[in-house]
Formats: structure tokens, C-alpha cells, sequence
């Protein structure tokens, strides 16, 4: 019965655990896998150390093929990636690494300081472009894929590179089991740069007068401009990285996650993160009134999100 995962940081292969949960349970899910090269966590069966980006792909779509799976019909995934690049020296991180090595990988990564393979088809330096192999491999294995969302981080991680930009973006990929998925736009809807002017009715008749009338097109000019409940939401989304006090490397700002959340899953439904890592996407479900199943590998951090998530619920608690 899904009623026993509701609600519950289970600690344990993701692909094993998923295996386990209903067919067409989950309403969303939500995640970001660990990135291809970036750390060594020191957990036996980890994702991210494969030697090769094809390795690395292939696994994610055994892992999401098992969560189509237990979406519902008209459920979304939303993942969160970042990319990586191939060292100057050869290549990919191993689980040789010392822990002072590993704890910074993500930085030798990203100046080729470390890794002692290169993978074929990676020269030095060249960007592996994890995000798109990734996302075209699973809509290879039948999932549809409907956006790249481009995260924007107002507070990038400083870098010391000299000959390209700072990188300061991630992806967020929107994927759909179905043609026809849920997907609540008014609820993430932004705030217009104009205010409330115009009756549909008068910005229709200006149009025709100036012969650019076209209501489709007009229609969704309007709606942008005026409205008063606000514009569709963009796909740059602006999100300043927030830090957290825990082992934890990586952390999802929880802005980041709301609007996934907000859109892509119902009141009362079940979020899905089957790397919940610090426990965000768990936290921000329930404070959205939404429930949530969480899964991680590393037992330090089953307990840290478990910890996470109860803490920040008692506010709410206190209120009943």
C-alpha cells in the first residue's frame, strides 16, 4: 500500500526502493541525481562515479524508467542537473580518492586538477554535456519531454577559470508520462510589469483598428500584459543559492522547488524524490500541503533529512 511510503525518508537504493512502491501511485516527482564527476560520497552503489557520461546516463533511465512507472497517468518529473567537465590532466573522479581529495572534487573537477581517466570522446576540457544526454535519453525511453527550465543563480560559486564565463545556471528539465499531464500554471503564475488597463473587449478592438488582429496570438499578448492574476511564468527562473548548516554538498534552495511543487502536483498529492539528499523537496511539500516520499543511499543523510523536515514543520504544528 502506498500509505506505508507516505511521509517517510526511506533509506536505501533508490532503484531497489522504487521497485517497491505501487504502480501509478506518485502525482510528481521531484529531483536532482547526483552529477556525473562531481563528488565521491563515500557510499557503496553511488550514482556520479560511473567512468563514463554513457554509464552515467544509462543509469538515470533505469532510475526514471522505474519512476514512470509508478507516476500516475498525468504525473510530471522535474529533474535538476548540472553539467561537468573533462579534467586537463584525464578524466573521471574515482572512489580512490582520499576524503580531503573528494571533499574537493567539485572544485578539481572544474579546473582539471584531479581525475585520472579521460572517457572517449572527451578531449581536456571539454564540457560533457550531461544535462541534454540525459534529457534526450529519456525521451528516447518514452517519456515526453516538454521544457528546459534554465535556473539562474543570482550568487554563483566563485571560479578561478580565465578563458570562459563563471558558470551560474543549472537546467531543470520538465518531463511528462503522458501527452496530456497536470499542470496548474495559474498557481505559478508572475507578476505583470503593467497594471490592470484594459478590458479584453477594448485591447481587441485596438488591434483590429490597427489591423494586427491574429486571437490567438492577441489573446496571449493580452494576457501577459494585462491581466490581473499576473503573466505565465517564465522559463528563466532567478534563485539566489541559500546555505545550510549539514553535511550535506549540494542543497536545493527551497524557492527553487516551490513552483515544481505548486505546478506539478495536486492538494494532498504525493511528491516523489528519490535523491532527497538534505530533505527540501520534503519539506516544501508538506509546508505546501502536499505529502512526500523521500529516498537516499547515504544513512547520514536519511537521518539529516528526516531531522530537517521534522524541524521545520513544528511552526506549523504549534498552529494547530
Amino acid at each position: 500500500m502506498i500509505d506505508n511510503f507516505i511521509d517517510k525518508v526511506i533509506c536505501g537504493d533508490c532503484l531497489t526502493v522504487l521497485k517497491t512502491i505501487p504502480d501509478e501511485s506518485i502525482d510528481c516527482c521531484i529531483t536532482s541525481p547526483p552529477y556525473w564527476g562531481l563528488r565521491d560520497y563515500g557510499v557503496d552503489g553511488q550514482l556520479g562515479l560511473e567512468k563514463t557520461p554513457e554509464e552515467y546516463v544509462e543509469k538515470l533511465v533505469q532510475i526514471f524508467r522505474e519512476v514512470r512507472r509508478v507516476l500516475k497517468k498525468k504525473g510530471t518529473l522535474w529533474v535538476v542537473l548540472g553539467d561537468s567537465y573533462a579534467g586537463s590532466n584525464q578524466g573521471h573522479g574515482t572512489k580512490e580518492l582520499s576524503k580531503k581529495q573528494a571533499s574537493n572534487i567539485g572544485t578539481q573537477w572544474m579546473t582539471g586538477k584531479t581525475l585520472p581517466r579521460l572517457p572517449n570522446g572527451l578531449k581536456p576540457k571539454d564540457l560533457a554535456g550531461i544535462p541534454w544526454r540525459t534529457a534526450f535519453a529519456l525521451q528516447a525511453d518514452g517519456w515526453y519531454l516538454r521544457q528546459d527550465i534554465i535556473w539562474s543563480k543570482a550568487n554563483p560559486m566563485p571560479e578561478s577559470i580565465k578563458d570562459r564565463c563563471t558558470k551560474s545556471h543549472e537546467y531543470v528539465f520538465l518531463l511528462a508520462k503522458s501527452q496530456k499531464y497536470y499542470f496548474d500554471s495559474k498557481a505559478i503564475r508572475e507578476e505583470n510589469s503593467k497594471k490592470w488597463t484594459a478590458s479584453w473587449g477594448d485591447f481587441k478592438r485596438k488591434k483590429i483598428v490597427a489591423g494586427q488582429i491574429n486571437n490567438e496570438k492577441t489573446k496571449g499578448e493580452f494576457d501577459n500584459r494585462y491581466r490581473k492574476n499576473g503573466r505565465n511564468k517564465r522559463s528563466v527562473w532567478t534563485i539566489t543559492t541559500k546555505p545550510f548548516n549539514g553535511a550535506h554538498f549540494a542543497v536545493f534552495p527551497p524557492d527553487l522547488i516551490e513552483p515544481m511543487v505548486k505546478a506539478g502536483c495536486p492538494k494532498d498529492g504525493i511528491v516523489l524524490d528519490p535523491f532527497i539528499g538534505s530533505g527540501t523537496t520534503g519539506l516544501v511539500a508538506k509546508k505546501l500541503g502536499r505529502n512526500y516520499i523521500g529516498i537516499e543511499l547515504n544513512p547520514e543523510y536519511c537521518e539529516m533529512a528526516k531531522k530537517r523536515i521534522e524541524e521545520s514543520l513544528l511552526p506549523l504544528l504549534e498552529l494547530l
